[in-house]
């Protein structure tokens, strides 16, 4: 039996560009059918009443139908627009890097409730702390997790050893951390600091919604940043385009 042509659905609306005149093409991660890519008709006219269910960064209940190439938004409502999120320009990138990601890592009607659950948990993290790193740290690092790809942490990746203090590198695309005495000859290995390390390791223990209260100097938090945008473009195979302007704003608060 086909599926049913009207149905709805719970996302996060993670873009949308304009197409046509007046239509909107929208990017949605749903908890139920995974990444879905839909039109709402008619939404960029001034009297639409849709365009501001779907803005980035919305949490919105959708009725849909099914159509020969894109499905079409026929009602949206909003659920949860994350407002404390969308008051600091350096929350609300972190934010939108978090839309990148799952629309990079989020499979197109393929669900990932972990994913789905991961994203909107983070979100309510950056806004009720807009100027800490841990919330999109902690993102970055379970996104891999709940993707089938996180990296090893606790013992060697070839020999499986275990990792003493001070003795390790890491690599991305040899899954994690390695000891002085193991080296690959096809991996790319880069100097893993022990602070970074216990950092990450702590990370990958915690919940976003209780996450450890740290302070990251910015030598710290530039080996943490390096690490996991490496191993998350390495997945990719592309750069994050968001992480250029946090750097910038990162170069700013510096200044």
């Amino acid at each position: 039996m086909p599926p049913p042509r009207m149905y709805r659905a719970e996302a996060l609306v993670l873009k949308n560009m304009p197409l046509s005149e007046a239509d909107l093409l929208v990017t949605l991660f749903s908890r139920d059918a995974g990444k879905l890519r839909a039109v709402a008709k008619g939404a960029r006219r001034s009297t639409a009443k849709l365009v501001g269910h779907l803005e980035p960064l919305t949490l919105t209940r959708l009725a849909l139908s099914r159509g020969r190439t894109l499905d079409v938004i026929s009602q949206a409502e909003t659920l949860h627009n994350f407002t404390p999120l969308k008051s600091s320009l350096t929350a609300i990138s972190r934010g939108l890097q978090v839309a990148e990601l799952v629309d990079g890592f989020g499979s197109e009607a393929s669900p990932n409730e972990p994913l789905y659950d991961l994203a909107r948990s983070t979100l309510e993290s950056i806004g009720e702390s807009p100027e800490d790193e841990l919330p999109l740290l902690h993102f970055q690092l379970h996104l891999l997790g709940v993707s089938g790809l996180m990296p090893e942490l606790l013992n060697c990746v070839e020999c499986r050893g275990d990792i003493e203090p001070d003795r390790h590198r890491y690599s991305a695309d040899g899954g994690g951390v390695y000891c002085p005495d193991c080296t690959p000859d096809q991996a790319a290995l880069r100097p893993l600091s022990l602070r970074a390390l216990k950092v990450l390791r702590l990370l990958a223990r915690s919940d976003a919604a209780t996450l450890p209260s740290l302070t990251l100097d910015d030598t710290l938090t530039q080996e943490l940043r390096a690490i996991l945008t490496g191993t998350l473009q390495y997945w990719l195979d592309r750069e994050i385009r968001t992480n250029s302007f946090l750097n910038q704003l990162a170069r700013a608060d510096r200044a």
